[in-house]
């Protein structure tokens, strides 16, 4: 993977907030922007699997553009969900409403990691067809690709689903560091050959989710986690793309994370963007982070509150940071109202 073709978009804002250029204005965007806050998304999936529709090219282009429709938001970003190239590679699991990702034969041996599948780009060409359909629909918009980091995947794949407290994760990570490394790096080749697939087809930027590194210590996590993710940051570095990378309740891991190779780095809405700067250290782009529960508050907290985040914005790129793109802290709720989300994006342009 040495060359792509993709539109140019040189005066998109969120583009240029990412890689460090002055945007025509502040660009916004929201984790989870597609999805269950909006009723014509309730309405298109209704009866139709998650999984289902993530495998689906037309349906993938259809919800992803939602809410660029419904609230001009900056950037797009692709329909999908985080195990979909473990599915696609032949991995026995579902999502189970209302809870989640669930495995049907948990990782948690040498054989278990000895036996996973690899992923061929081929296996995911119903996502790369989706993304081929965006490109010819989004016009100047920019279309963001993402990714599992394999820290996250490899949780839901030990735990068998979702965990408070990823105990079996960790008693594996401790206990048998070299089945764990094993794994990540085969979680690694699995994220990598997704991201170079989304890549191909023309994604503009890539974002990774390490959903559950906060749940690691620092020490813990560049030990077993950052070889990892930098790999995956490394093997995309030629697409000449901005990089992305979040997880939530990082705030202790923002300067490690920092130093895994991506351009951005997503802070939650524990942590001032002041003091993220501080961590993650000058040249690196910061995104986000209004908490999303304060959507719920009225629109007053709501103004209030954006107007905070955009100001502690301007002085942490005054202390280094290279760019600021406006987001939440974490995904948009279920039961959030879009028309908030619709008016917070008009306000953000106006900051």
């Amino acid at each position: 993977m040495s060359t792509y073709t993709r539109r140019q978009l040189s005066d998109a804002p969120f583009l240029a907030a990412a890689s460090g250029a002055t945007p025509a204005r502040r660009p916004v965007w929201f984790m989870r922007q597609a999805g269950r806050s909006l009723p014509e998304y309730r309405e298109l999936r209704a009866g139709i699997g998650m999984l289902q529709s993530c495998f689906d090219p037309e349906l993938v282009c259809e919800i992803t553009m939602q809410p660029i429709r419904r609230h001009g938001v900056d950037a797009a970003i692709l329909f999908s969900d985080i195990v979909v190239p473990l599915k696609a590679a032949g991995i026995d699991l579902d999502i189970a409403p209302g809870v989640g990702p669930v495995v049907t034969s948990p990782v948690r041996t040498s054989a278990d990691v000895a036996a996973l599948p690899r992923l061929r780009a081929e296996e995911v060409g119903a996502v790369t067809d989706g993304v081929r359909l965006l490109v010819g629909e989004l016009g100047q918009t920019p279309l963001i690709g993402f990714a599992g980091a394999p820290f996250t995947l490899a949780s839901y794949l030990v735990e068998g689903g979702p965990s408070k407290h990823h105990e079996r994760t960790k008693a594996m990570m401790h206990g048998d560091p070299a089945s764990w490394h094993a794994l990540l790096g085969a979680l690694t080749d699995i994220t990598i050959v997704f991201l170079r697939a989304q890549l191909a087809a023309g994604v503009d930027a890539v974002q990774l989710f390490d959903s559950w590194a906060g749940a690691l210590s620092e020490a813990d996590y560049r030990r077993y986690v950052l070889p990892h993710s930098e790999r995956v940051f490394a093997e995309i570095a030629d697409a000449g793309v901005p990089r992305i990378h979040f997880g939530v309740g990082t705030g202790e891991l923002l300067g490690a994370m920092g130093e895994a190779g991506a351009d951005v780095v997503g802070v939650d809405w524990r942590l001032p963007l002041t003091e993220a700067v501080r961590r993650v250290g000058p040249g690196k782009g910061l995104q986000g982070n209004l908490d999303p529960a304060v959507l719920f508050a009225g629109w007053p907290v709501v103004e209030a509150e954006a107007r905070r985040i955009a100001d502690e914005a301007d002085s942490a790129v005054a202390m280094g940071a290279a760019g600021h793109i406006f987001n939440l802290g974490h995904g948009v709720m279920p039961e959030t109202d879009p028309g908030v989300l619709t008016a917070l994006v008009e306000l953000v342009h106006e900051l």
